[in-house]
């Protein structure tokens, strides 16, 4: 898929992406030829409009009465979301958090791995959890040397900027940011934004106020 159709991709559909390849890959896995639109909605939870338009944005890639062919499906969302290039991620801070994420390693998304990991508490420098090498924080330029692209973000807020500005400057290209401080990259620079804190309020005010009787 060209750079130039992917930039037309609403960033909505693109998020919805990752959801609509775990469900086909499911399918595909236990021998399911085609999926309706209706079937895809149940289990994803997003509405059969939704999805036929999302859909549209690549081609139509159904047939009505028909659904969707599933290793057809299958193929072009590996290809849409570069399924069969490895992203080799580092991540920073391994408190608790941090922890949880080494010991998990994304085994359920085959694109992604957790290359290398970072931190100043010297229990843990050198140490190695779940297969990864835990660094210093003060080598963090020698080892993140243009291979890693994304970095998981589990540190203090009083450093979170600073440490971010040091993953700009030695290329890297997209932030998960679990801390509250909102960060300030140039352009260029991808950042998603995941306050647990928030979430939960969140999902507190919307049970109180929006729960159905």
């Amino acid at each position: 898929m060209t750079q130039e159709h992917q930039s037309k991709i609403p960033q909505a559909t693109a998020k919805r992406l990752p959801l609509y390849y775990r469900f086909i890959k499911n399918l595909h896995a236990s021998g399911k030829q085609r999926v309706s639109s209706a079937e895809l909605s149940e289990a994803v939870k997003v509405d059969s409009a939704t999805i036929r338009r999302d859909f549209s944005y690549f081609g139509a890639l159904g047939k009505k009465g028909y659904g969707y062919n599933v290793n057809y499906l299958l193929s072009f969302f590996r290809k849409t979301l570069d399924q069969d290039e490895l992203t080799l991620v580092a991540l920073i801070g391994v408190g608790n958090l941090g922890t949880a994420f080494v010991n998990y390693n994304f085994s359920k998304n085959n694109n992604t791995k957790i290359e290398m990991a970072f931190d100043v508490a010297e229990d843990k420098v050198s140490q190695e959890i779940g297969g990864v090498p835990i660094y210093h924080m003060d080598d963090l330029e020698k080892h993140i040397n243009g291979n890693v692209d994304v970095a998981i973000l589990t540190v203090p807020s009083a450093v979170a900027q600073s440490i971010t500005d040091r993953l700009v400057k030695i290329g890297i290209k997209g932030i998960l940011n679990f801390t509250p401080a909102r960060l300030n990259v140039p352009s260029n620079i991808r950042v998603h934004h995941i306050d647990l804190a928030v979430e939960l309020q969140s999902l507190v005010y919307f049970l109180k106020h929006y729960s159905t009787e």
